[in-house]
């Protein structure tokens, strides 16, 4: 199934029924008084996350979703029925905003987590209520109120640990492949990756942890250019992105390091707090360099990416901090278990003390 992943919906809860005047007529009761009841409350609109749904596919063809209204009152004390209530469940990770303003309602990034999108109205008041000993017999009702309507924004953010970025046949379907069971499609032309997928790395009996391989990105990215910049929102629920560099391009002419920068460069222009997220540099396809050459390439390759990064700062006395690098081959699995090893042990660590600090606040 074609991955889903945004979405453009209208809610309308319903409408509260109306109060009813109504005055009780019974034999030997001459006077019975006001017996109008209420009108029933409008249906609500809510939303679910369920961890069995995966894309928004179905809001793409059913984009309007209307609660019932409530009943009116009767006489006799009768109150109207309340409107039934509408569920939609979604994707753990959705994220429902309001289309017009782009104001988030919710972030549905836990199983079961349940939110309001439109309420619906309340009920009319039935002329039971206004009766007083001044006014035995009342005629006044209220109307019911009308419930709320929305047009929603819902897109679906991944939710994982590790996110994988890089050009376009970079190897990063290879990669997920090689440490995971994921089967995403492998092909020697650009853009085989058509839509994100996840992958569940076990590294031992109790260690594992989620990568997401989104298509690949290319310069002008963060302006619409290619297909990644599409899933690029993908990556900020992640903890850390690995960085997939083709250090044996087969176009002699083509530079890993200005590819590399480039797209960092489309990561800062998309989302600064992306920019800043721990980033690991991962050359792949090693098996195509002779084992004399590695480490001379990587110190080369290292050297311009740093360089490139000191010459781009305003104060060139800050020390930039090198980045983790790792040299790899996706297609024969060289590299790939150290690398596996490394990203749970900062999971790991990250994980520690992220519980920490939620401690030091609630204490």
């Amino acid at each position: 199934m074609k991955f889903i992943d945004e979405a453009i919906i209208e809610v309308h809860a319903g409408k509260g029924g109306d109060g009813v005047a109504a005055f009780r007529r019974e034999k030997y009761i001459p006077r019975g008084g006001p017996s109008g009841g209420d009108g029933g409350r409008g249906g609500t609109v809510y939303a679910v996350a369920d961890r069995n749904v995966n894309t928004l596919v179905e809001y793409r063809f059913a984009r309007i979703h209307r609660a019932k209204n409530g009943e009116s009152g009767r006489g006799a004390d009768c109150y109207g029925k309340g409107g039934e209530d509408i569920t939609l469940t979604v994707p753990v990770g959705t994220v429902i905003a309001n289309a017009e303003s782009g104001a988030v309602i919710a972030d549905l990034a836990q199983h079961g987590q349940r939110v309001v999108l439109a309420k619906g109205g309340s009920g009319g008041l039935g002329n039971l209520h206004f009766k007083s000993s001044t006014n035995r017999a009342p005629r006044q009702f209220t109307r019911g109120e009308p419930g709320e309507s929305f047009r929603l924004r819902l897109e679906l953010k991944v939710l994982a640990d590790v996110g994988l970025l890089g050009l376009p046949n970079a190897g990063k379907s290879t990669l997920i492949r090689a440490v995971s069971a994921a089967r995403p499609k492998v092909a020697d032309y650009p853009f085989t990756t058509l839509h994100p997928h996840l992958g569940v790395v076990r590294v031992d009996v109790n260690r594992s942890f989620v990568v997401a391989d989104i298509p690949g990105l290319i310069e002008g990215a963060a302006q619409g250019a290619g297909l990644g910049h599409q899933f690029l929102r993908h990556l900020t629920r992640t903890r850390l992105l690995l960085h997939l560099v083709d250090i044996a391009p087969m176009d002699g002419g083509a530079d890993p390091v200005h590819d590399a920068r480039a797209i960092v460069e489309e990561l800062r222009r998309y989302d600064e707090s992306l920019y800043t997220k721990p980033r690991w540099l991962v050359l792949n396809k090693a098996d195509l360099i002779p084992a004399e050459e590695r480490a001379p390439r990587v110190k080369a390759f290292v050297d311009g990416y740093i360089g490139r990064r000191r010459r781009g700062r305003k104060s060139p006395s800050v020390a930039v901090e090198e980045p983790r690098v790792f040299l790899i081959s996706a297609l024969t699995g060289e590299g790939c278990l150290e690398l596996t090893y490394a990203v749970a042990e900062f999971l790991g660590m990250a994980s520690q003390q992220q519980a920490a600090k939620d401690e030091a606040v609630h204490e």
